[in-house]
């Protein structure tokens, strides 16, 4: 009877670690800013974007580098983003896997806090990333 209650304990006590370290896993949902520079025929670009897929890409390319050198990310978004979230340093409001496009999505997940992305490329154009 004894060594039954002890395994029982056991169990109990194993079931409860495994929740935990579930948990402790990829978040439910993930804030994060973004700084997104679009190209001509990138979806949703306005008229007004004249810029080439290939200086776009370059484009991201140094702000990623500037940020790199410890250029301030909403600082870099408020200035270059062709994003609705530039006014707000590029802050996207919460959200979880199977809202973004899944390059982002994917790219965005896998940051630690306060980590910035290399360059995501989208439908929409590309993308620097910051977890917040």
């Amino acid at each position: 009877m004894h060594k039954l209650v002890s395994q029982c304990v056991l169990l109990v006590v194993v079931a409860f670690l495994l929740t935990a370290c579930a948990e402790q896993g990829e978040p439910k949902e993930i804030t994060v800013r973004h700084i997104l520079i679009m190209y001509q025929g990138s979806m949703r670009a306005p008229e007004s974007v004249t810029r080439t897929r290939e200086e776009a890409k370059a484009l991201a390319e140094e702000i990623l580098q500037m940020i790199k050198e410890g250029g301030d990310f909403a600082e870099f978004a408020a200035q270059y983003s062709d994003g609705p979230t530039k006014v707000r340093g590029g802050l996207l409001s919460p959200f979880g896997r199977g809202v973004m496009s899944q390059p982002f999505e994917d790219a965005a997940f896998a940051l630690k806090r306060d980590e910035v992305s290399d360059v995501v490329e989208t439908e929409f154009g590309f993308h620097i990333i910051k977890r917040e």
